[in-house]
C-alpha cells in the first residue's frame, strides 16, 4: 500500500514537470530565451530557483548524514551559514551588479563574462573547460543521493536497480530541460521548492517526535561519547568547531563563485527584484538547509556502527575505515517516518535533486555551446545554437551517469571537489571584477590555476588512497588537511586573497575598455 502511494505521488510529480516542459517549450526559441528565460524572471521564481539549485540530495542525504554524525546538532550552523552567507549576503553583494554588468556586456554564461569583462578569449576557453569538467562530479553526487533514497523507499539493493534509477532520473531531467530551457526549470523549481519546504518541516518534526521531543532527544544525544567526552553532540558548537567552520565556508561562500548559482542573477527581471529575492532566498535556505542539518544532527540516535544496539540501524564501515555516511539519513527516515510520509520524502528529495540537475546541465550545455562551439562555427543561427545546447544536455547527462555508476567516492567528497575547484577558480575574479577596475587578466588567470591546481593536487595526495600514511598525518592536524571540504574552503579563501594581491603587482592593459565596461553602473 505504501509503495503504491509513493509511486503514485512520483507519477503525479513527473507528469507536472513534463507538462511544464511542454508548456514552456514554445517560449524557448532563442538562445537568450533558452538560457536566461528572456531575462524576465521575477523575484519569487528566481529565489526559489536559487534555493533549489543550492540544495539537493547531496545536502539532504550526504552532507546532513556525515556532518550530523560528526558534529551533532551544531551541524545546524551550516544551515545558518548557508542562509546568511550563501544566500542573503550573496544576493546583496552580487545580485544587482551581476544583473547590470552581464546585461550590459551581453554575457549569458560565466565564461562569456570573463571574456567580455577582461577582453580575453583565453579566459573564456579556460573557464568553459573548468565548468564542464568540474560540474560532472557534482552531478554524479546528486545521482548517488537519489539512488540511496530510492533504495530506502522501495527496498532495492541490486546494482542493476541502482543504475536504472540513475538512468531514469537523467532521462526525466533531460526531457523537461531540453523542452523548456531556463523557463521550464524556473517554474519547476518554484513547485519543487514548495514541496521541499513542507517536506523538511514534516521530516524534522517526525524525527524529533520519535525521540520523545526536543529536550529528550538532546539529552539522549548528550550521553553519546565522542573522543572520550559526553555532552558535545548536543552542545552549541559541537565536538570540533574548527572543522565545522570549514564546512560552513565551503557550503556557503562557494555559491558566490559557482556558475549555476550566480547565473540566477543574470536572468532576474530587474534590479528592483533583488531585495525581495534576497529575503525569500534566505528564508528558504534557513528552513531547508537548517532543517536538513538539524535532522542529521540526530542520526546517531537512529544509527550505530557496531550493531550492539538492536534498536538502531547498523551502518557499515567502508574499506577506508569511515562509516557509510550516505546510508545514515535513509536509515533515520525509515525508522522515524510513518509509512505515508515516505512518499512525501521521496518526492521532496526528487524535487531538490531534479532542480539541481536541471541547473547543472543547463549551465554546462550553454557554456559549451556559447563559449566553445559557436566561435568555431562560421555559419550558425539562434535556432541551431538552441539545438546544439539540447544535444549537449543529453551528452553531459550521459557522462555524469557513467561516473555515477562507479560508487567509489562518497556524496560529500564528489561535491567538495566540484565546489572547491569551481569556486576556488572563479570566486575572487568574478566578485572583484564586478566592483574594481584594477583587477587584471593575470590575477584572473592565477586564480584559475591556483583553484584547479590545488584541487587536483589534493585529489592526487588524498583522494585515491595512494598515500595512507600521509593521509593519516594530514587528518590528525587540528584542521583536517586530508578533508576535501577543508581543501575546497582554503581554495576559496585563497582566491579572495590572490586576486587583489596579483592585481597590485600587474597592470590593466586596456584602461579605456575597462572604463567603458564600468559605465553600465552610471546609466
Amino acid at each position: 500500500m505504501t509503495t503504491a502511494i509513493t509511486i503514485g505521488m512520483i507519477i503525479i510529480y513527473v507528469a507536472i514537470m513534463m507538462g511544464i516542459g511542454v508548456y514552456t517549450s514554445k517560449q524557448a526559441k532563442s538562445v537568450n530565451d533558452f538560457v536566461l528565460g528572456g531575462r524576465n524572471v521575477g523575484s519569487w521564481l528566481t529565489a526559489f530557483a536559487y534555493g533549489t539549485s543550492y540544495f539537493s540530495a547531496v545536502v539532504f542525504i550526504g552532507y546532513a548524514g556525515q556532518f550530523g554524525w560528526s558534529y551533532g546538532v551544531s551541524a545546524a550552523w551550516v544551515g545558518v551559514g548557508n542562509a546568511l552567507l550563501g544566500s542573503a549576503l550573496a544576493w546583496v553583494v552580487l545580485g544587482k551588479r551581476t544583473r547590470i554588468m552581464t546585461q550590459s556586456l551581453g554575457a549569458k554564461t560565466m565564461p562569456e563574462y570573463f571574456e567580455l569583462r577582461w577582453h580575453s578569449k583565453g579566459l573564456k576557453i579556460a573557464a568553459a573547460i573548468i565548468v564542464f569538467v568540474f560540474l560532472i562530479p557534482y552531478t554524479a553526487s546528486v545521482y548517488n543521493g537519489l539512488s540511496r533514497l530510492f533504495n530506502m523507499a522501495f527496498q532495492i539493493e541490486s546494482e542493476g536497480a541502482y543504475k536504472l534509477i540513475i538512468v531514469v532520473m537523467a532521462m526525466l531531467t533531460a526531457i523537461y530541460v531540453i523542452l523548456g530551457g531556463y523557463a521550464a526549470t524556473a517554474i519547476n523549481d518554484f513547485i519543487q521548492g514548495i514541496v521541499m519546504l513542507l517536506g523538511i518541516a514534516a521530516v524534522v518534526y517526525c524525527a524529533i517526535h520519535y525521540q520523545g521531543g526536543l529536550s529528550n532527544a538532546l539529552a539522549e544525544l548528550g550521553k553519546i561519547e565522542v573522543n572520550g567526552k559526553t555532552n558535545t553532540l548536543n552542545s552549541i558548537f559541537g565536538p570540533d568547531p574548527l572543522n565545522l567552520f570549514g564546512v560552513v565556508i565551503l557550503t556557503s561562500l562557494g555559491t558566490w563563485g559557482l556558475p549555476q548559482m550566480v547565473h540566477k542573477f543574470y536572468a532576474i527581471k530587474s534590479e528592483k527584484e533583488i531585495g525581495k529575492g534576497a529575503v525569500i532566498s534566505t528564508f528558504f535556505a534557513l528552513i531547508v538547509a537548517g532543517g536538513s542539518y538539524l535532522l542529521g544532527g540526530f542520526d546517531r540516535l537512529f544509527c550505530t556502527l557496531d550493531g550492539s544496539d538492536s534498536g538502531k540501524a547498523a551502518i557499515a564501515t567502508l574499506s577506508n575505515g569511515k562509516p557509510e555516511y550516505d546510508a545514515m539519513i535513509p536509515a533515520t527516515l525509515q525508522a522515524a517516518l510513518p509509512d505515508l510520509l515516505i512518499g512525501l520524502v521521496v518526492v521532496l528529495v526528487l524535487s531538490a535533486s531534479m532542480s539541481t540537475l536541471s541547473s547543472l546541465v543547463l549551465t554546462s550545455s550553454s557554456t559549451l555551446t556559447i563559449d566553445l562551439i559557436r566561435p568555431k562555427v562560421k555559419k550558425t543561427s539562434e535556432k541551431k545554437d538552441v539545438v546544439i545546447m539540447r544535444v549537449l544536455i543529453a551528452v553531459f547527462l550521459l557522462i555524469s551517469v557513467f561516473i555515477a555508476f562507479h560508487k567509489n567516492a562518497s556524496i560529500s567528497t564528489l561535491m567538495s571537489y566540484s565546489w572547491g575547484a569551481l569556486a576556488g577558480a572563479f570566486l575572487g575574479p568574478f566578485m572583484y571584477g564586478l566592483f574594481s577596475k584594477k583587477v587584471t587578466k593575470a590575477a584572473v588567470g592565477t586564480s584559475f590555476v591556483l583553484g584547479i591546481g590545488l584541487t587536483l593536487l589534493h585529489m592526487f595526495l588524498f583522494g585515491f588512497g595512494w598515500f595512507p600514511e600521509l593521509t593519516k598525518a594530514a587528518a590528525s592536524l587540528p584542521l583536517n588537511m586530508a578533508s576535501p571540504i577543508n581543501a575546497g574552503a582554503i581554495c576559496m579563501i585563497l582566491s579572495l586573497i590572490i586576486v587583489p594581491l596579483v592585481s597590485a603587482f600587474t597592470k590593466v592593459k586596456d584602461t579605456a575598455y575597462v572604463d567603458q565596461v564600468f559605465e553600465c553602473y552610471q546609466k
